[in-house]
């Protein structure tokens, strides 16, 4: 997507990127880095399993989602701003159970993020058919 890892001295990065080097960081699964660039200390992430504030609730949901999928690559279908709010719609498929209904929204200000809402349905990975 785009690399926001170099920044001048008091520049700010707009939404859309600040959701970019999220979405990257994600998909190489580098959390620590995500957080300290990305997520506000007091940041809000309101979920399908509960709430979860500041950073340590972002490695809290972030190890959630680990153990109920695993390490996998997400597929990112939709991926919208428009001013300081960001939408994600997103699939994944790990060795037992798939996400096929993920959905993320963002409220992004300063260029971090402020308050993120995560939605998405476990379903357990149906065997594969072969043709006869």
């Amino acid at each position: 997507m785009t690399d926001c890892s170099e920044r001048r001295p008091g520049s700010q990065r707009v939404t859309q990127e600040v959701l970019a080097d999220h979405l990257d960081l994600a998909q190489i699964g580098d959390l620590e880095t995500d957080i300290a660039r990305n997520f506000s200390t007091s940041c809000v992430l309101l979920t399908t399993y509960g709430t979860f504030r500041g950073h340590e609730g972002v490695r809290r949901a972030a190890k959630l989602l680990d153990e109920q999928i695993g390490r996998t690559r997400y597929e990112y279908r939709t991926a919208l701003t428009e001013g300081e709010v960001g939408f994600l719609e997103w699939t994944a498929k790990g060795k037992q159970v798939q996400i096929d209904d993920g959905a993320d929204s963002y409220f992004i200000r300063s260029g971090v993020i402020e308050i993120m809402t995560i939605h998405y349905t476990l379903r357990e990975q149906l065997p594969e058919t072969g043709s006869r």
